[in-house]
């Protein structure tokens, strides 16, 4: 049985150290830690974006033997704007000079009046596949536009996936159990993350427990077989390649019929 695909979106290693180092020097780590894709991070270039070597950084994804997906911090519907966001075209172009197979954006602001027909025009020629999230704000990160999205553009026949963020329904109080009924059929990435409060009252992103490891592989049963799943929580330690390693190994096996609990238990006692 094929393993499921484990990508890595790269901010996993500290915003600080991609930048300064750079996203193309991470590709090697992956490779090691048994990766299949890497998420780009628009975020994490340099402030001059346009001028990046997106095919230098294609070519080094490419002769790895990497599936590359390209994630930008737009909304795909701006507040009070029934077309898509201008901005989804040269992001598109952005993640075709990257190689990208997929581009994750922001679902936004999206309601009835949101005109579909536009959208699919805006990426009928291009070859990649879009996704989007539900994020952190108040209006992206709520289970009923999601529902009304996604039954709308079932209706139109659009190719358009899901990327299901186990941790972001708790900004604004959503249960992820309900949103895995709710959406699970639609789901073709599953970022994962678990979520505390630090000692400022902040909600950030952790490494998962064994009750998170639980709740992850109840929330799955609802998404398809062998959906592909990201590491979105840090990824640190003195030997950051057997740590990357270990977690990498963790979401493969999750959910998976054949791998016992104290399996993936007893890799996460390691990290």
């Amino acid at each position: 049985m094929n393993q499921p695909t484990v990508a890595i979106s790269l901010g996993a290693f500290g915003a600080d150290l991609v930048r300064a180092q750079g996203q193309a020097s991470f590709i090697p780590l992956l490779v090691s830690a048994g990766v299949k894709r890497i998420e780009l991070r628009e975020e994490l270039f340099s402030p001059d974006v346009a001028h990046q070597d997106f095919p230098g950084l294609a070519h080094a994804i490419q002769v790895q033997g990497l599936e590359c997906l390209y994630s930008a911090p737009i909304e795909l519907w701006l507040e009070g704007d029934t077309k898509p966001n201008p901005e989804l075209q040269p992001t598109l172009d952005r993640a075709i000079a990257c190689g990208a197979v997929w581009l994750k954006v922001s679902l936004g602001h999206f309601n009835e009046r949101c005109d579909l027909a536009a959208l699919a025009d805006r990426l009928a020629p291009y070859a990649v596949h879009l996704l989007v999230e539900n994020d952190q704000t108040e209006h992206g990160g709520r289970i009923e536009p999601f529902v009304q999205f996604f039954a709308a553009i079932t209706a139109l026949q659009m190719p358009i996936g899901m990327t299901f963020d186990i941790g972001n329904w708790r900004w604004h109080g959503q249960s992820a159990s309900d949103a895995a009924r709710a959406l699970g059929r639609y789901v073709e990435y599953l970022h994962c993350k678990a979520i505390t409060r630090n000692a400022a009252g902040k909600l950030i992103a952790v490494p998962p427990t064994p009750a998170d490891l639980q709740d992850w592989r109840q929330l799955m049963q609802h998404m398809p077989t062998g959906v592909p799943r990201a590491i979105e929580y840090p990824l640190q330690g003195d030997d950051l390649l057997k740590g990357t390693r270990e977690q990498v190994a963790l979401l493969a096996n999750l959910g998976r019929s054949s791998t016992p609990h104290s399996t993936e238990t007893e890799t996460l006692s390691h990290v």
